[in-house]
């Protein structure tokens, strides 16, 4: 693992994006003024539209909600370059600036469509920018299935090699998803009772109050499916079910987390119509506000895309075996959240009279918003009256606990990727794998029912998601 970060260019290409405005060139900022990008380097940002250094550093102050003047010093380092096509001539001027830098190294962040990608490898081939001190950071989709996926793959590995290829997934850059390798494996309170003995069943819950925003075109072909469960879900199953590694280096950690991979249960006919479901909003009501329909936000209404899924997985392993997790993502919830719960088990028998013998101790590790870990365990209620019982909450929040600013998942990313430090990026095997599974359910999704949902509720009527993270059926 490389623990200092060496002098670099960092080429952004779709820097004009989304992505890029909102989430890479803030991330670099906020690294920049805590004093992290002490070396020298150049910030390359790469743009089709013709936009200004002017109008792009006032985009980001105000994403940042700065003035743009406080930016300057960081800016001094940002050159803008228009590159209308992926050509040697169009290089030159990029060529020229990295190969006359002197730094160690240079990292490309594909911050586009991965229909780009060949096009933007071969001018960097032709133009000699591609070496054993570059890097490369891809952004999901990563194709829509395990042969696009291969595809991609060829493309970046006939230039890259895979010591040399980032693939992100923000999830895995979050504050409390980096503290769950701690709380397990720094604890022995919790990896002793880590397992199928003491664990009645695992919930992973993604909720978004949003439709989907400008990407209707991007989703109708995913669905949520492909777009949250394929990469962020998977990831976060992998660090709560994984064996604990022999060491944090960042292959000895990926051996783990495709193993687990590996010995999940494939879908079949049978369980694909009962441990599997997927909805579609309607329309409804999100914070007090009317909302469209998910067909009248894309203007399609033939499309058969889910905006929920709700999966009840195995996996078959030792540790495992016959515990059920539960994943599922929904668009237009009624309320944004990320978390992850560790229900126990039940005690075999209660001493206690008149008690209430279904509540029982849960670990919540809540990802977004408010970051914190909260340890739910049953209190007596003072007073006299005999034994009376309420859930107690024995909470670590991050802001309260540490009085600072929690930096994003970008931040911790793109710092790992400069050090060279791959623990949390995808492997290959890791995502062939994904793929493989994810293909028995796309395989026979048809045999799935479609359920309708108001926009502005926790989902279908079937599997309901609420806050506190129940799992129903009928």
């Amino acid at each position: 693992m490389q623990e200092h970060i060496t002098s670099f260019n960092f080429v952004i290409f779709g820097s004009d994006g989304d992505l890029a405005t909102r989430k890479i060139i803030p991330a670099l900022y906020q690294r920049f003024i805590d004093g992290q990008l002490d070396v020298n380097h150049n910030l390359l940002c790469i743009t089709r539209s013709g936009i200004t250094k002017i109008f792009l550093k006032s985009r980001i102050a105000e994403i940042i909600g700065l003035e743009p003047s406080a930016l300057d010093e960081f800016f001094r380092n940002v050159k803008l370059l228009d590159i209308p096509n992926n050509t040697i001539d169009d290089y030159s001027e990029l060529r020229n600036i990295i190969l006359s830098s002197g730094h160690l190294q240079t990292v490309y962040y594909f911050s586009v469509p991965s229909s780009a990608f060949s096009e933007i490898c071969n001018a960097l081939n032709e133009s000699n920018l591609i070496n054993e001190r570059s890097k490369v950071v891809l952004e999901k989709p990563l194709g829509n299935n395990l042969k696009t996926s291969e595809e991609i793959n060829n493309i970046i590995s006939a230039s890259f090699e895979e010591s040399q290829i980032f693939r992100i997934d923000h999830y895995l850059g979050k504050e409390t998803v980096q503290n769950l390798m701690v709380l397990r494996f720094a604890n022995h309170l919790f990896e002793r009772a880590w397992n199928a003995e003491n664990i009645d069943n695992i919930q992973i819950t993604v909720a978004e109050s949003l439709g989907v925003e400008k990407r209707a075109g991007y989703y109708d072909q995913t669905g949520a499916l492909l777009d949250m469960v394929q990469n962020h879900l998977l990831q976060l199953l992998c660090l709560v079910a994984m064996e604990p590694p022999a060491s944090l280096d960042a292959d000895t950690v990926r051996n783990e987390k495709l193993k687990v991979l590996k010995s999940l249960r494939p879908f079949d006919k049978d369980s694909i119509t009962d441990s599997f479901i997927r909805g579609q909003y309607t329309r409804g009501k999100v914070k007090g506000k009317d909302v469209h329909s998910y067909l009248e936000d894309i203007e399609k209404y033939d499309s058969n895309t889910e905006t929920f899924v709700a999966l009840k997985v195995f996996i078959d392993n030792w540790r495992w075996k016959n515990t059920p997790f539960y994943l599922r993502t929904g668009k237009r919830m009624k309320k944004r959240y990320s978390d992850i719960v560790i229900n126990f088990k039940q005690l075999p028998h209660s001493i206690f009279p008149n008690s209430n013998h279904s509540l029982r101790n849960k670990l919540i590790i809540r990802l977004q918003p408010d970051e914190r870990i909260e340890l739910v365990q049953l209190s007596k209620i003072p007073g006299p009256g005999g034994y009376r019982f309420k859930p107690i909450s024995l909470k670590l929040d991050f802001l309260d606990s540490f009085n600072k600013r929690m930096p994003d998942a970008y931040e911790r990313l793109i710092i790992d990727v400069l050090r060279g430090n791959q623990t949390l990026f995808m492997r290959h095997d890791e995502l062939v794998e994904a793929w493989k599974w994810i293909e028995s359910i796309t395989s026979q999704i048809k045999r799935s029912k479609m359920t309708l949902y108001e926009a502005g509720s926790w989902g279908p009527g079937d599997y309901i998601l609420n806050e506190k993270t129940t799992w129903q059926t009928k």
